[in-house]
């Protein structure tokens, strides 16, 4: 009697990741194929195709796990139901809270990989390339801009990527140099122009003057205080930099006088994805008490299941663009949501006469 309870909790978080793992197969598996078939027309070969699809999966799973946990809590309790195991719980002295704690926490264990392991390792293998699906763009096209004491420099190239040794190259690229006093003084075009540490550099450029004739050069060299890391930190999407770096890269950001709000929301959705995690797995304890066995009806508490899930999402969704306009605090714009959802829930099943 002593060792029933840590067998009953390794069975239900058996149960649980059993049904979990259903539900992310079944999602992720329809969300890779429909992007292989995308992606493949486009991709050098299959092989590079399957990889993106791969990659672009590993950025969604954070979006879907929440919803995949309530359907996984949601079926791992129809099963337990289905066959009478919820009855054998009962009498084997469990309240409802005490089934309910291995969900919540196998729920919290994931969320936790998935923020500090899943994470990193999605934007380590997704940010070698800055093109132009995760840099920001104006006009569809990328814009830098330097104002020096001889005068101003601007940049205008219709997509950028990193190479091997991190330096930004832009494509079908067009720079404008200016005097101090505005006046024009050349304009380079070039199909690559490289950004590195030293400055902007290109071969083969195009070189016109004010009058507009143009000159062929082989190679073309400008000095410059813009760095890849200094682009890549105006203009990378907050999904594209790791929760290990978004503290530092947040500060950086705040002291070149650049708003934070979107990666300070990016940090605490992170952070708090294992709450998440759990206020949706309670919500799917929540919506699968029941006093019936037989007559269990799933399909319309799991109907009604994926509505609730699409309202919070919506709700999360406002709160986040609350965030990030500046509404609301950042840190309250993430946490009321996944709280609102626990604590209703949670009434819920204490309240439940199940036995």
């Amino acid at each position: 009697m002593v060792f029933k309870p840590k067998i009953l909790t390794l069975f239900l978080m058996r149960r649980f990741l059993s049904g979990l793992s259903l539900v992310l197969l079944i999602v992720g598996g329809v969300i890779f194929s429909i992007t292989f078939i995308e992606k493949l027309p486009g991709a050098a070969n299959a092989g590079a195709a399957l990889w993106t699809s791969f990659v672009l999966l590993l950025e969604y799973v954070p979006l879907f796990l929440p919803l995949a946990t309530f359907m996984g809590t949601l079926l791992a309790s129809y099963n337990l139901t289905r066959s009478s195991e919820s009855v054998i719980i009962s009498g084997a002295g469990l309240s409802p809270y005490q089934s309910t704690r291995p969900f919540l926490f196998v729920a919290g264990i994931v969320g936790l990989l998935a923020t500090f392991v899943l994470n990193p390792y999605t934007v380590s293998v997704s940010g070698k390339d800055a093109t132009q699906e995760y840099i920001e763009l104006t006009d569809d096209a990328i814009w830098l801009r330097e104002t020096t004491d001889w005068g101003t420099f601007t940049l205008r190239a219709e997509r950028a990527r990193r190479d091997s040794k991190g330096n930004l190259i832009f494509s079908n690229s067009t720079a404008f140099i200016l005097s101090d006093d505005s006046k024009f003084k050349t304009r380079i075009e070039s199909r690559e122009i490289t950004l590195t540490d030293d400055g902007f550099s290109a071969r083969n450029a195009t070189s016109f003057s004010p009058e507009g004739i143009p000159e062929q050069k082989k190679s073309w060299h400008l000095d410059s205080m813009i760095t890849p890391e200094t682009v890549l930190e105006r203009h990378l999407m907050p999904k594209q930099v790791s929760v290990w770096k978004l503290p530092v890269f947040i500060r950086n950001m705040e002291r070149t006088g650049l708003n934070p709000r979107a990666h300070l929301v990016q940090l605490w959705t992170l952070l708090f994805l294992p709450l998440t995690l759990i206020s949706m797995a309670t919500l799917g304890v929540a919506f699968s008490q029941t006093r019936q066995r037989r007559n269990f009806s799933f399909g319309t508490k799991f109907s009604i299941g994926i509505l609730a899930c699409f309202a919070l999402y919506f709700t999360i969704n406002v709160f986040g663009a609350l965030g990030t306009s500046g509404g609301l605090p950042t840190f309250l714009a993430v946490l009321a949501p996944p709280l609102i959802v626990l604590f209703g829930a949670a009434i819920f099943i204490v309240s439940y006469d199940t036995i």
